[in-house]
C-alpha cells in the first residue's frame, strides 16, 4: 500500500460553529475545498481535515493529533480563546501532549516531541 493524503473526518452537530472553532484554533483563513454541500476540508499541510455534518458515525475513537513546536505556547493561545484546554503533560524525554474536545466531542491533541 502506497499511501499518497491522509484526510481526518470529523463529524459535526453545526458546520457554521465548527468552522468557525477549527478555523480559530488551527490559525486558518478558510477551506480549500467544499465538495458537497454540508462539507468543508482544510489542507493542514500533510493531512486533510474533513469536517461535516452528515459524516458517518460509529463506536470508534478517533483523534486528531497535530505535531507543534511548542505545544505550551499552543495551549496558552487556546487558552486565550476561551478553549477549555488541561495542562500540558510531559513525559521526559518522549513528548509534551495535550489532549482536548472540540464543542461536538471530537478529540484533538496537540504534541511537541523531545528534541
Amino acid at each position: 500500500m502506497q499511501i499518497s493524503s491522509v484526510t481526518v473526518g470529523l463529524s459535526v452537530s453545526d458546520l457554521v460553529a465548527a468552522r468557525c472553532w477549527y478555523e480559530s484554533v488551527l490559525e486558518i483563513d478558510s477551506p480549500e475545498a467544499e465538495p458537497v454541500e454540508g462539507i468543508v476540508e482544510y489542507d493542514l499541510g500533510g493531512c486533510w481535515l474533513q469536517l461535516g455534518e452528515e459524516l458517518p458515525t460509529g463506536s470508534a475513537t478517533a483523534v486528531l493529533r497535530l505535531g507543534v513546536d511548542d505545544v505550551r505556547a499552543e495551549r496558552e493561545r487556546l487558552v486565550d480563546l476561551g478553549v477549555a484546554v488541561p495542562e500540558v503533560v510531559h513525559v521526559p524525554g518522549v513528548i509534551d501532549v495535550v489532549d482536548f474536545p472540540d464543542p461536538d466531542g471530537n478529540l484533538l491533541s496537540l504534541y511537541t516531541l523531545a528534541g
